[in-house]
């Protein structure tokens, strides 16, 4: 295949921004995690909506304020996960995510009652998307927060921070853990990949996905282990991490198949949409949250 120069550079371009903005978000502190996060949940719902549409068509489509009430109810979620590790003024960002959720499920009756725009299809597309996408992203928050180690990470030094697991390093390994895991899994799948893994995803083979996970856990174990002597509590976290991810990255291919299109949609040139980047992490967070939380609240 002969490599397109001009495709090849946008590719590079695009990549180098993104990690970038991401490693920003992740490293810098708990404002910056929650912001972009934030506009993944935001952008994840709005690509979600066009998949949805094109999958079943309807021709009583919802208005524009009955898109966003949902994603508006998932944000609430989210800032009430930040379970008061973050605060404006003195006044923790949680208690403006209950008062949120209240007002928006208030309102879901109103609008289930008297507006045609919420079918059976869109409640079962709303509700969907706010356990795929705005639970998924709340755990993730959450995780971050520190509430189940029962600490709050801006109140940490960094050389307590890289002293063993807790809610920073859990959001940075799981991230990291997956880039691992997904770059891993292309190369090795390219070089010796033989035995298709799905239909949902053709690309993909068994030795490609099982040699992503073996690399991507035992890296990030030997750093753990060698950062702080991490035991088999970072093991299982890390295996949760891979699996789980793997799966994220499956089920959106599937989502995609459904709706008849290659790209979840086109905010990343040549990397696709929201969707197609986070894909994995909105099933690795709540796995990880609950492993976490069975280990350690």
């Amino acid at each position: 295949m002969t490599l397109n120069i001009p495709v090849f550079k946008t590719r590079v371009k695009t990549a180098l921004i993104y990690a970038a903005v991401m490693l920003t978000g992740l490293l810098w502190n708990e404002w910056s995690f929650f912001i972009l996060f934030s506009v993944v949940h935001f952008g994840c719902w709005h690509e979600f909506h066009k998949l949805s549409a094109n999958i079943v068509s309807s021709t009583e489509q919802p208005s524009w304020w009955e898109k966003i009430h949902i994603p508006i109810l998932g944000w609430g979620l989210m800032l009430m996960a930040t379970a008061e590790s973050i605060e404006v003024g003195g006044i923790y960002i949680s208690e403006a995510g209950k008062w949120i959720v209240r007002f928006c499920l208030l309102l879901f009756p109103l609008l289930v009652l008297f507006n045609r725009g919420y079918t059976k299809h869109q409640l079962l597309k709303f509700t969907s998307g706010l356990a795929y996408i705005s639970i998924s992203l709340a755990l993730l928050v959450n995780l971050r927060s520190g509430w189940i180690w029962g600490t709050s990470n801006q109140e940490n030094s960094i050389t307590t921070l890289l002293s063993g697991l807790n809610g920073f390093i859990t959001t940075v390994l799981l991230v990291f853990a997956i880039w691992i895991n997904d770059t891993m899994a292309y190369l090795i799948g390219s070089m010796i990949g033989k035995t298709p893994l799905t239909s949902w995803s053709p690309k993909k083979t068994w030795e490609g996905t099982v040699g992503g996970i073996l690399v991507s856990v035992t890296l990030m174990f030997l750093v753990g282990k060698l950062t702080w002597g991490a035991n088999w509590e970072l093991l299982v976290i890390l295996l949760a991490t891979a699996i789980f991810g793997t799966i994220g990255d499956l089920v959106e291919s599937k989502f995609k198949r459904m709706a008849g299109v290659k790209d979840s949609g086109n905010f990343m040139p040549g990397h696709g949409g929201f969707l197609d980047r986070f894909d994995s992490i909105l099933l690795a967070a709540p796995a990880v949250w609950a492993m976490c939380y069975l280990m350690y609240r």
